[in-house]
């Protein structure tokens, strides 16, 4: 894996539209993405726009920001998992990212995620750890380096994520993000500054 090349000062601003969540209620499990807005000059990009309690409500925080659904030039695939990419067809002009292409359209590039920039603050690294295939959307902002992952689910871990195939593998993709992340935006919770207690 190459050096991730970040602006020491970003011009990107993150937004989180709907912080996620996992918990067991009596109803049965209910489970949604974290949605993050990220804007940079010309882009505007949806980072895992996957399960959320109410679309209208996710539409709505998008319109908070002056954006119309078609508005949004790129969406990105943390993983392939179904509860971060079922409502990524609500936003019909973007290009979609994962670990090894770039759909638009009919046009499939393929590419590798490792260093490739979506816009002059906004790049992606390649994290495997909760699937051998998760990616991580870093954003330079005037305030430090954002970080959209599943390598945490929410500021408290899990310690060990259940569905790692390897735990050292997420380890290792831990300590990446952290060597130059100021901010964790997880996959089921709020955004969080690291400290000591963030699980490894």
């Amino acid at each position: 894996m190459r050096d991730i090349r970040l602006p020491p000062t970003g011009s990107a601003t993150v937004h989180v539209i709907s912080a996620g969540y996992a918990r067991e209620e009596s109803d049965g499990e209910r489970v949604a993405s974290t949605v993050t807005l990220i804007q940079d000059g010309n882009a505007a990009i949806v980072v895992d726009p996957g399960m959320v309690a109410s679309r209208q409500a996710l539409l709505a925080a998008l319109a908070g920001h002056g954006l119309a659904p078609e508005a949004v030039t790129d969406i990105v695939f943390s993983h392939h998992h179904p509860d971060h990419t079922v409502n990524a067809a609500l936003f019909t002009a973007a290009r979609i990212h994962d670990h090894w292409a770039i759909y638009d359209g009919d046009l499939w590039i393929s590419r590798e995620a490792e260093g490739y920039q979506l816009s002059p603050s906004v790049t992606l690294m390649a994290t495997p750890g909760h699937t051998p295939e998760d990616i991580t959307t870093l954003a330079a902002t005037p305030d430090g380096v954002h970080a959209c992952t599943h390598a945490w689910w929410a500021s408290d871990g899990p310690a060990q994520d259940p569905f790692a195939p390897d735990a050292s593998v997420l380890s290792a993709s831990r300590a990446r993000i952290l060597a130059v992340a100021t901010v964790i935006i997880p996959g089921h919770g709020p955004a969080f500054r690291p400290g000591e207690t963030t699980p490894r």
